[in-house]
C-alpha cells in the first residue's frame, strides 16, 4: 500500500502553486473486470490511447511518462515503445501503491511547472485479479524488520492490519457495523447505476451481515475489489488543455506525508491514525481553501471504515457523525457533500485509485456517465497508505 511513513509526523510538498498551470486534459480506462484475458501492456495500452484521443492530442505530443506499481504492472519504457512515443521521453516509475494515485498529478505538474514537459500521460495498470494479487503477497520472516514479530500473530497481509485498526477505531468512536454498512450500501447503490462497476447489485443491510468476515469487523463486502484493468489520464500545460480540450480541471494543490499510526503499529500512539489527519490542515493551507470550499469529494476506499475517517479528518463531517450522514443521503450525488458517486473502489473496480481521479475529471467537466453531481467546482481527491498518503485539490476553471 505504501512505500513507508514519514517519521515523527511530517508532511512533505512543494512550495509552489500547480494552479492555473497544469490540466488534466485527458482521461481513458478500459474494461474493469475479474479476467480481462489479455496482458497488462496491452491494457496500459488502450487506457493511454484512449487518453490522448481524450485530449484532444497525438502520441507525438506527449514527452513524458510516468506510472507508480507493486511490480504488478509494465515499466513505462515498455509502454512508450509499445505507443510509439517521440525518442526521447522523460520517463519515471514510482514503487508504490493507493499513497500515489494522487500525489503522482503533483510529478506531472511538477514537470509541467519546470519547462521539462508539455503533456505528461500517467497510467496505472494490472491484472489484479487474474494475474498478481495483492492478497495472496505473502510475507516472509526476515524480510522486513518488522515483519517477524506481526507474521506470527496473523499479519499476513493489509486486511490483517487495517482490520486491526478498525477494531480500535469501532472501540474509540462507538462506530458500528451499521455504519460500515452504510458505506457499503451507499457504494453499491451509486455503482448499480454505473455501466462500468464491476459490482453492481445493491445491498440490504441483511445481505450485508450475511456477507462472510474475512478479519473481524471487515466483511467481504467491507474490502475493496480485485480488478483487472488500467486508467490513464493526460496531463498538460494549460494553454495546451483549453486549445484542444476547453474545461480541462486544474491541478490545484496536491500535498503527500504522513506519521506514526497505521502503518507502523508497533510505535504508534494511536494505531487507528490515518494520513488525513497530517495532511488536511496543510492541504487547506497551501490550497487557500476550508472544507466548505469542497463540493465533491473522491475518497480512496480501500476499507468502508476509511472513508468515514477521511472526511471527519478534512473536516468535512463533524466527527462521530459519518455513519448518519452516510445513512441520511449527505453522501449522495445529490446530496449536501456528493462522495464517491460513480462506487469507488468497493464496487466499480480497483485501478489503485486511479479510477478514482478519472472520475472527479469526469465529473468536474460534468461528463459523468451516471449520477453527475450538480454544477461541481471543487474535487479532494485522496490517495490512502495507512498512515501515509496523499491529497490533492482539483478546480474546474
Amino acid at each position: 500500500m505504501s512505500s513507508g511513513p514519514v517519521s515523527g509526523g511530517q508532511t512533505a510538498w512543494r512550495r509552489q502553486s500547480f494552479s492555473g498551470k497544469a490540466a488534466i486534459t485527458g482521461v481513458g480506462m478500459t474494461e474493469l473486470s475479474r479476467d480481462s484475458g489479455t496482458s497488462v501492456l496491452a491494457l496500459a495500452r488502450q487506457a493511454c490511447r484512449a487518453a490522448i484521443d481524450d485530449a484532444g492530442l497525438t502520441a507525438g505530443d506527449v514527452d513524458a511518462v510516468l506510472s507508480y506499481h507493486l511490480d504488478d504492472s509494465v515499466p513505462v519504457g515498455y509502454l512508450a515503445s509499445a505507443l510509439r512515443l517521440p525518442d526521447p521521453v522523460w520517463s519515471n516509475e514510482f514503487y508504490g501503491g493507493g499513497t500515489q494515485c494522487a500525489s503522482i498529478l503533483a510529478d506531472a505538474a511538477m514537470l509541467i511547472d519546470s519547462g521539462t514537459a508539455r503533456a505528461v500521460l500517467v497510467y496505472r495498470a494490472l491484472n489484479g485479479r487474474s494475474g498478481k494479487r495483492m492478497g495472496q503477497t505473502a510475507l516472509r520472516i526476515g524480510a522486513g524488520a518488522e515483519a517477524q514479530f506481526s507474521l506470527p500473530h496473523g499479519m499476513l497481509g493489509p486486511v490483517h492490519l487495517f482490520a486491526l485498526a478498525a477494531q480500535r477505531w469501532m472501540y474509540e468512536t462507538g462506530a458500528t457495523e451499521a455504519d460500515l454498512a452504510a458505506v457499503v450500501r451507499h457504494s453499491r447503490r451509486h455503482a448499480s447505476r454505473n455501466p462500468r462497476a464491476v459490482f453492481r447489485e445493491p445491498l440490504t443491510l441483511d445481505d450485508y451481515l450475511a456477507t462472510p468476515l474475512v478479519a473481524t469487523p471487515l466483511r467481504r463486502v467491507d474490502c475493496c475489489l480485485e480488478s483487472d484493468g488500467a486508467v490513464a489520464l493526460v496531463v498538460a500545460r494549460t494553454d495546451v488543455a483549453d486549445s484542444t480540450r476547453p474545461g480541462s480541471p486544474r491541478v490545484h494543490t496536491v500535498v503527500r506525508g504522513g506519521g506514526p499510526g497505521t502503518s507502523e503499529m508497533d510505535r504508534a500512539p494511536d494505531v487507528e491514525r490515518l494520513f488525513s489527519s497530517y495532511l488536511a490542515a496543510p492541504l487547506y493551507a497551501r490550497a487557500g481553501m476550508s472544507p466548505r470550499d469542497i463540493d465533491l469529494a473522491l475518497i480512496y476506499d480501500a476499507y468502508s471504515w476509511v472513508v468515514p475517517v477521511q472526511l471527519e479528518d478534512f473536516g468535512l463531517v463533524s466527527r462521530g457523525e459519518a455513519g448518519a450522514f452516510f445513512r441520511d443521503g449527505g453522501a449522495d450525488d445529490d446530496g449536501r457533500l456528493p462522495v464517491n458517486p460513480h462506487g469507488g473502489l468497493l464496487s466499480e473496480g480497483y485501478v489503485h485509485g486511479l479510477n478514482n481521479i478519472a472520475e472527479a475529471v469526469r465529473q468536474l467537466r460534468g461528463e459523468a456517465v451516471a449520477n453527475q453531481v450538480r454544477d461541481p467546482s471543487v474535487a479532494l481527491c485522496t490517495g490512502f497508505g495507512g498512515s501515509l498518503g496523499s491529497a490533492a485539490i482539483l478546480v474546474r476553471p
